[in-house]
């Protein structure tokens, strides 16, 4: 007798939140490793993991399986339902407000016309019939049921929740009705024994009924773990959810340790007399296949003047831009301060000018260009750019940045390069007083429908699942804060990590076996993702309405936001645009209009003097509590000991104070280099080359430190003390 055959089609991954505890990589992994061909996932009323979780198995050799447990109103959607008791398989103590009034159905994508579907009635769900749980109706399936494939889902659903009333007549009613709703071939029976007394005598009346009525078993296990040990885990992600502790009699649990991804023997055992209800699992699998493709064109449209197409509009306003910058170069050139000829500027804005038609991207340019446009008009205060963006000389030019690339020997090529294609990534700083009229104006110019901020998903990190679980399983809080504390403050440190790093916290826990409880349940949760919210900055903004393409949410504030993270977004191909919101700028803003009303001066705060000595004294003292990236005590530290002097040393040390070259020591190195007479060697990443501005300040020539042959002799004294071997380059 061969291996028996079957796919789980019934899965909540974390996505499911504070429910689910399969995370989608582990889940991908297991189905792989049971050597099963595909795997749903079916989160509760949401699609948050889809996207990631088609192209993570796009790596494997695992078909994914796009579907949704979505809440079906027994009513309208529009309806309120009341406070009662509900069940599936988990006990919920006092009962939930309004689950009573909806049932669950799972519906799997079988083609892409199936997933689009899904994407509306999940997006209606949250938009129109949100009543603690995001509700759809029969009229909305009713309009949205092609490709798509339904199951009767748990004790929840509509047929099963009829049987456990001993409702025969309705659950055979509810069947007919679903099976109309979807087609013939399109509507299952699902089976379920997770050990629960009731199933029993309900998949005996569910058999029954799919003889009488002609509509197919299919079996599932309703998947809310990886593995059996993950029970207590669960339990404890439950408390999690519920804010209740272990210790509480009256709390929501599941009533059995069988909720986890069983291999096909193990549901071979439980459902060994209905065959056919198991490898008609595989059946369905075969039918469902959809693939996400990144969409062909991004960019809204972007409406140009008559006789304009987007490339000649995008020139024109460059040009007419750059134009406008030429008194201001052509000031400093007469000083000796302009570090190229104007015939260079040219040559470089003509060069970017080409190279972003030639990519297509002169949309996305015109987008960022008119709204930004539009902030200067209202008296927004707006940053002067950040990132790879200020490599632009285009976007000086459109003063989507007032940072001129070539005085600071920026390049153009970290930012867009047509041997890397990638969407070009332009973050805004706006006054955070006001960040919200952009996004206004945004959404008035290409569409409400078409306009949405970002979900982003907050994490269990390691501090916070170890606190979040000695909360749950009602260990005082002072020795959960003791054990909290004892993880190293490393960025990003995961527990395994702390453990062998730190070994008063893995005595701690040695010591105490509620404390190594505790430890063995945050391991298992950590990373899991906990809550919803909405991105800090992130914008997307469609060429149609986004629930063609994206489903939609709606937070607890009342926010829409898109259901996928900025990831999945970015793998789809929508445009998104980082509208940030900083204090900083709302504070110079206040401070130069408070100065001309009360002391009679007009402050031009983008035309600074950028040679102040006394500014450098201020930054070399560390007085910069309140200076935006050099307020924190790492940075202060630093200031004090580099002693800056001009605005490249700023620059210098901005840029070093990030994660990696503080833990790799690069700081210490570089101030060493810079202020002693040591020998210093290059750096190398793979293919780059660090490069080196020398520091004498008559001759600054760009050194690329990996050819000796190009060394210049105008090194200052203290570079040049040993001149580099060829081993040491």
């Amino acid at each position: 007798m061969g291996q028996p055959q079957f796919v789980h089609l019934h899965v909540h991954t974390d996505y499911s939140l504070l429910d689910g505890a399969c995370e989608t990589s582990e889940l991908l992994d297991e189905a792989s490793r049971q050597k099963m061909p595909a795997v749903a996932i079916t989160d509760h009323g949401n699609l948050f993991a889809a996207a990631n979780f088609f192209y993570e198995a796009s790596k494997r050799d695992v078909k994914p399986i796009i579907g949704c447990e979505v809440y079906v109103a027994k009513g309208s959607r529009h309806d309120r339902g009341e406070k009662t008791n509900g069940s599936n398989g988990q006990d919920r103590g006092d009962g939930e407000p309004g689950m009573r009034g909806s049932n669950h159905l799972v519906l799997l994508c079988e083609s892409l016309e199936g997933y689009h579907n899904l994407i509306k009635l999940v997006s209606a769900g949250f938009l129109e019939g949100f009543y603690y749980r995001p509700r759809i109706d029969y009229d909305l399936l009713a309009k949205h049921n092609r490709g798509l494939i339904a199951l009767s889902a748990c004790l929840r659903g509509p047929v099963t929740e009829a049987v456990a009333d001993q409702k025969y007549d309705q659950a055979r009613e509810n069947a007919y009705r679903l099976r109309d709703v979807f087609g013939k071939g399109n509507f299952f029976l699902e089976i379920q024994d997770q050990g629960l007394p009731v199933e029993k005598d309900v998949n005996r009346e569910l058999v029954r009924l799919s003889k009488e009525t002609g509509i197919p078993l299919v079996a599932t296990n309703d998947c809310h773990y990886l593995h059996h040990d993950d029970a207590h885990a669960q339990e404890v992600l439950l408390c999690i959810q519920t804010g209740k502790t272990m210790s509480d009699t009256n709390r929501m649990k599941f009533q059995t340790d069988q909720f986890y991804f069983k291999s096909a023997v193990e549901m071979a055992q439980v459902f060994g007399e209905l065959p056919e209800a198991l490898s008609r699992t595989v059946d369905i699998a075969a039918r469902c296949n959809v693939k996400i493709e990144r969409i062909p064109n991004p960019f809204p449209e972007f409406k140009v003047p008559e006789g304009h197409t987007s490339a000649s509009y995008f020139e024109a306003v460059v040009r007419e831009g750059f134009a406008a910058r030429v008194p201001q170069l052509e000031r400093l050139a007469q000083h000796g301060f302009l570090r190229n000829s104007l015939a260079e500027y040219e040559r470089r804005l003509t060069s970017e000018i080409e190279m972003i038609k030639k990519m297509r991207y002169e949309g996305y340019f015109l987008i960022v260009w008119d709204f930004i446009h539009y902030a200067r008009t209202q008296d927004v205060p707006v940053g002067p750019g950040r990132g790879s963006a200020a490599g632009s000389l285009v976007s000086y030019a459109l003063r989507i940045t007032d940072v001129d690339p070539l005085q600071y020997n920026l390049l153009f090529e970290r930012f867009l390069n047509p041997e890397r294609v990638s969407m070009p990534d332009i973050d805004i700083d706006f006054c955070m007083r006001r960040r919200g009229e952009l996004i206004e104006y945004v959404t008035q110019k290409y569409g409400r429908e078409n306009v949405s901020q970002i979900i982003t998903f907050g994490t269990m990190a390691a501090k916070a699942a170890v606190k979040d679980v000695g909360r749950a399983m009602d260990i005082p809080y002072g020795e959960v804060d003791r054990l909290a504390k004892l993880i190293p403050t490393t960025l990003g440190i995961e527990l395994k990590a702390a453990l062998e790093e730190a070994p008063q916290l893995k005595s701690a826990i040695n010591s105490d076996e509620r404390l190594k409880d505790l430890m063995a349940v945050a391991l298992r949760l950590e990373g899991l993702s906990r809550h919803a919210s909405t991105h800090a900055a992130g914008v997307v903004i469609s060429p149609r309405p986004l629930t063609d393409i994206v489903p939609l949410y709606k937070s607890n504030r009342d926010e829409i936001t898109t259901q996928y993270d900025m990831n999945a977004l970015e793998r789809i191909g929508l445009l998104k645009m980082d509208f940030l919101g900083l204090t900083t700028l709302t504070v110079l803003h206040d401070t130069v209009r408070m100065i001309e009303q009360n002391r009679g001066l007009k402050i031009d705060i983008e035309n600074l003097a950028l040679d102040d000595a006394e500014t450098y004294k201020l930054f070399a003292r560390a007085d910069t509590t309140a200076i935006f990236q050099f307020e924190s005590h790492g940075m202060r530290d630093i200031l004090r000991r580099y002693q800056p002097t001009r605005i490249e040393d700023l620059t210098a040390l901005n840029a070093l104070y990030r994660p990696g070259p503080i833990q790799g020591g690069m700081i210490d190195d570089f101030i060493n280099r810079c202020k002693s007479p040591i020998s210093w060697r290059a750096f190398h990443w793979g293919k780059r080359t660090f490069f080196v501005e020398s520091w004498a300040r008559k001759r600054k020539k760009r050194c690329p430190l990996s050819a000796p042959s190009l060394w210049p002799d105008a090194w200052p004294t203290r570079f040049r003390r040993k001149k580099p071997s060829v081993s040491s380059i």
